[in-house]
């Protein structure tokens, strides 16, 4: 979870946002680690802190992936077990009855790495001192965009690149509906990486405000009373992000392959 609210601002309440958006400064309890600030050619590359947690879950996948599976046997054990039946259950109760078993391997990459990166950066939002990447919209809007070109690749190649587009629009409509359809056909390809983004941002965002807002109200009423009730419900909402850190994580993957699936098997 990412640092409760550490103290009262000038107004006597809690800066909650402050504790949710990016920042240039790793907050590590009474500490504030400035994060390395800088331009390149005029656009800022700054390191953020949302930044940060992703390259600590990318190498985090890396170094326990290479090494869970470095073994390879007949029979996993351990991690790499565990790795293995996440692998099989995405594989074969998401990824295949959506796509397709034909065009399956050809996406699963990128589906399989959207799931863990995306798990991996909301657990990381849960531990102590850590933030959460996936509650910041361009973090979101960027893996949605990328399910984005996954679809749109996925028809074209399939279906053809006017077969593609010519294949949004269903089939036997009459002529004086076409105006109103191809504009929203259109529109219709873009409204699915936009619910990918939003989804995945909003409930991240929201468990974090919950929790954040529950402590908080220690400090906001200046009273210990309050400190085992909002502790409680602290706890049961924490609890609940874990779940929800999974879940996510899985609604991604499946829309992702819903929508891949869609591209590649038009209805006509």
């Amino acid at each position: 979870m990412a640092a409760a609210a550490e103290g009262n601002n000038e107004g006597g309440g809690v800066d909650i946002l402050g504790h949710i958006l990016d920042s240039n400064e790793w907050h590590l309890g009474p500490l504030h680690i400035p994060l390395p600030q800088f331009e390149l050619f005029g656009i800022d590359m700054s390191i953020t802190v949302h930044l940060l947690m992703m390259w600590i879950a990318s190498l985090f996948l890396l170094v326990t992936l290479i090494t869970s599976t470095k073994k390879r046997g007949l029979v996993p054990s351990g991690f790499a077990n565990a790795i293995e039946a996440l692998v099989i259950f995405l594989r074969d109760d998401v990824i295949v009855p959506n796509v397709g078993a034909k065009d399956a391997p050809r996406f699963m990459p990128f589906l399989l790495t959207a799931f863990l990166f995306i798990l991996a950066c909301n657990l990381l939002g849960l531990i102590p001192f850590g933030a959460t990447a996936t509650a910041n919209i361009n973090v979101t809007a960027t893996l949605a965009i990328c399910s984005f070109i996954a679809m749109i690749v996925g028809g074209i190649r399939h279906n053809g690149f006017v077969g593609y587009f010519v294949g949004l629009i269903p089939s036997g409509l009459p002529l004086w509906l076409m105006p109103i359809m191809i504009p929203l056909e259109f529109l219709g390809l873009f409204t699915k990486p936009f619910a990918l983004a939003v989804r995945l941002f909003a409930n991240l965002t929201a468990g974090h405000v919950v929790i954040i807002s529950l402590i908080s109200l220690i400090f906001v009423l200046n009273t210990l009373a309050v400190a085992p009730v909002a502790v409680m419900f602290a706890l049961a909402i924490y609890l609940l992000e874990i779940f929800v850190a999974f879940v996510q994580a899985y609604v991604f993957t499946l829309l992702s392959a819903v929508f891949i699936g869609m591209a590649i098997h038009q209805e006509h």
